[in-house]
């Protein structure tokens, strides 16, 4: 027998069993740790950071502090919860040397966080290989890419924190940045990067839309050289319907699908397509959705200013009853567009390929659930 190189006790279940242990289902998560060796890759990426003669691996403390974040904690003390079962999770530092890593680890901020990344994206890897089929990334193609969604949210904060601001909500707190793989219905997604930003950053920032795009390609495994190519789409809102961004994107030859602002100019061009211009939309179900129709603007913009290749697309459809219109809507209908560089396929089903981030919407709100918006940023 093969003796185990687990930093976690090895369990079993039994029935015979009396006592009761709290916390048996964060083993889900430890062992999710220890076959994708993201374990085994935090504790050899901050080794750096481990003092002679100490006790703790600075990987383990790491690994147990989001564990102690998954179980509803929401500051560093509250990794007491883990310590309290030491048959569960083994030997857990104590609260002085949690907090001396921490600050050992801030204070070379970037190569720590380099390190984690680097752990993060080699056990991604690991557990896409072992999905095989059933991996984001398995069969794409310039048709069915491998999609990247990007959006932001508000966490509030209740106190003064580093970078917490006032926000366009009124609220006071952080206005993080997210990118998610998205699983398709089926599937949960997957978060690959989230940039803390004050809460008073902007919603439409090139830079900082560029800068996450750059960390979630840096986790997708197989992706190699800066042109990665049409068969990973990155989409987002309006807010990433900049020059910059877009440019961004073009340089590395990556497929997008963004939200496209429109203006009353814009909504003077739409009312003149002619009825023929108009297709019917999809439902979810891939079915015809009546009272709402696209149409294909491109031609009839002037879109010199932006990337070759790009094309704008139009939808409009009868309100919901109660809902209010805005000054760009035209003719009781509600208009909203987008912008893709992908050159075919029908127009219903690059809309529905849009719309269909609401996913990513669906996911932030799960994560902003009371029960974890007290979890991020931890307090400290």
């Amino acid at each position: 027998m093969s003796k185990s190189t687990s930093c976690y006790p090895s369990l079993s279940v039994d029935d015979s069993g009396t006592g009761v242990v709290s916390h048996a289902g964060a083993t889900v998560l430890l062992r999710a740790a220890e076959k994708t060796g993201l374990s085994r890759h935090l504790s050899t990426g901050l080794a750096s950071w481990r003092k002679p003669l100490a006790t703790h691996d600075p990987g383990k403390i790491v690994l147990d502090l989001a564990v102690a974040v998954a179980l509803g904690g929401d500051c560093l003390a509250d990794i007491n919860q883990v310590r309290a079962d030491p048959g569960v999770f083994g030997p857990v530092a104590s609260d002085p040397t949690v907090s001396r890593l921490i600050s050992t680890l801030a204070a070379d901020a970037p190569a720590a966080l380099s390190a984690i990344n680097a752990a993060r994206a080699a056990a991604r890897a690991q557990a896409w290989t072992a999905a095989g089929t059933a991996a984001p990334n398995h069969d794409r193609d310039v048709r069915h890419p491998l999609i990247i969604d990007l959006d932001a949210t508000l966490v509030t904060a209740h106190s003064d924190k580093e970078q917490a601001t006032p926000h366009w909500k009124k609220g006071f707190g952080f206005h993080p940045l997210c990118a998610f793989v998205d699983h398709q219905a089926a599937g949960t997604g997957e978060p690959l990067a989230i940039m803390l930003r004050p809460g008073n950053a902007g919603s439409n920032t090139a830079a900082d839309h560029i800068t996450v795009v750059e960390q979630a390609l840096a986790q997708v495994p197989g992706i190699d050289g800066y042109r990665v190519g049409k068969t990973v789409l990155i989409r987002t809102d309006s807010a990433g319907s900049t020059h910059e961004f877009l440019e961004y994107l073009t340089r590395r030859r990556l497929a997008y699908s963004v939200g496209f602002g429109l203006t009353e100019a814009i909504a003077e061009i739409i009312d003149r397509l002619l009825p023929e211009a108009w297709t019917p939309a999809y439902d979810a179900d891939w079915v015809e959705r009546d009272g709402a129709w696209v149409a294909e603007l491109t031609g009839m913009l002037d879109l010199s200013g932006w990337p070759e290749g790009m094309r704008v697309i139009v939808r409009k459809e009868r309100p919901h009853p109660g809902a209010q219109l805005r000054f760009t809507d035209s003719d009781g209908m509600r208009l909203t567009a987008f912008a893709t560089n992908t050159p075919r396929g029908q127009l219903a089903e690059l809309e529905l390929r849009h719309r269909r981030r609401a996913r990513c919407e669906d996911r932030i709100r799960t994560a902003n659930e009371p029960s974890w918006t007290g979890s991020r940023p931890c307090l400290g």
